[in-house]
């Protein structure tokens, strides 16, 4: 069974970090373009990061810019999302992709994604 699991989201004060991981079960994810994306209550969901099967990185948007850093560990079949000094505007669920690729692409849109996972919770709050 294919599946995308994220974890590591939980509720968090005002400038704190948190990392969240996308694991993989049923297929490798190092030939994956991983990409994160958040959707807090009533609003679109919104790109956050992507990176590539080779480590090729972008970020989207200005919120997460210089706060979050998207990493991948091959060997163990995991992606990271490390979120540093959170605010309360962070707060959402956060959701990653998986979208084949052989090349250095990155994907361009959601719908270039063929695996999403079921999310996870982060609350910033004091």
């Amino acid at each position: 069974q294919v599946q995308l699991v994220e974890s590591g989201g939980g509720l968090v004060q005002p400038g704190g970090s948190l990392r969240l991981s996308c694991s993989a079960s049923g297929f490798g994810l190092d030939s994956y373009a991983i990409g994160w994306f958040r959707q807090a209550p009533g609003k679109e969901r919104e790109e956050i990061s992507v990176i590539n099967k080779n480590g090729r990185t972008s970020y989207f948007g200005g919120s997460g810019k210089g706060r979050f850093t998207i990493s991948r560990d091959n060997a163990k079949n995991i992606v990271y999302l490390q979120m540093d000094n959170l605010s309360f505007e962070d707060t959402a669920t956060y959701y990653c992709a998986a979208a084949w690729s052989n090349t250095n692409w990155l994907p361009q849109s959601p719908s270039d994604y063929e695996y999403w996972g079921q999310g996870t919770q982060v609350t910033v709050s004091s």
